[in-house]
């Protein structure tokens, strides 16, 4: 069984479907270096840590998720939380896949009949990964497109994106330098999922999301915590119906 079908088992029987934006498969970021000119998956300074959720991978912002933390008041109607966004989410899945349909249609929609502002699209993987290990509001994780689908990062439908503030048009995807094509980056991508580094470091992440460290004090200790409304069982479903 590969890593790649191991946890599209895991989405399935988590509930989670390619029908439902809101509950769409949801994978893992497992590369750190969008900067080098080849990559090396034998170095463990290539990969993400999958220990840590995405909030937690660099010191400067988990400082500012502890104090932030800690600086709420915990009320009955309002538990404390790391994160105020969610790594998997409708308005996630239409970030990433915004130049696939039907998910274009579904972004324009979203936005009121148009294209968010160009600066606010998906436009590159080093910028991507920067605001995901940087903003306190993006912790995203990935969908299973990253590792099978290179359609995705090109915009053969030629859909206006729009012009960014640094004058760069936005376009196909901008890869890291390590990959010659949408091809090879999806090519690369799969092998290091695949590879030997996160087969043994997997089930970190797996406790993160699917697991034992999705809720309650192992949450809290993990820096895991969400806000409480995506959680399952928040909302007493029948009383508002």
């Amino acid at each position: 069984l590969s890593n790649f079908e191991y946890l599209m088992e895991l989405n399935t029987l988590s509930g989670r479907t390619f029908n439902d934006l809101n509950q769409y498969p949801v994978f893992p970021w497992v590369l750190a270096d969008y900067t080098s000119p080849s990559l090396n998956l034998a170095d463990p300074a290539s990969y993400r840590d999958l220990s840590k959720p995405v909030g937690a991978l660099t010191d400067d912002r988990l400082a500012q998720v502890i104090e932030r933390y800690e600086q709420m008041e915990a009320e009955a109607d309002m538990p404390r939380f790391h994160y105020g966004s969610h790594y998997s989410s409708a308005g996630a899945v239409l970030f990433w896949l915004l130049r696939l349909e039907p998910y274009t249609s579904y972004s324009i929609e979203l936005q009121s009949g148009r294209f968010d502002h160009a600066d606010r699209l998906f436009a590159s993987l080093e910028e991507a990964w920067h605001s995901c290990t940087t903003s306190l509001a993006d912790v995203k994780e990935l969908v299973p497109e990253f590792f099978y689908l290179p359609d995705f990062l090109r915009n053969d439908g030629g859909f206006e994106l729009g012009v960014r503030q640094d004058h760069k048009r936005v376009g196909d995807v901008v890869l890291p330098m390590w990959a010659r094509s949408a091809d090879d980056f999806i090519a690369q991508h799969r092998r290091a999922l695949e590879s030997e580094h996160v087969s043994s470091h997997l089930h970190l992440w797996v406790d993160l999301i699917f697991g034992a460290k999705q809720q309650g004090q192992a949450a809290q200790e993990a820096h895991n915590v969400f806000f409480y409304l995506t959680y399952e069982g928040a909302v007493d479903l029948e009383s508002v119906a």
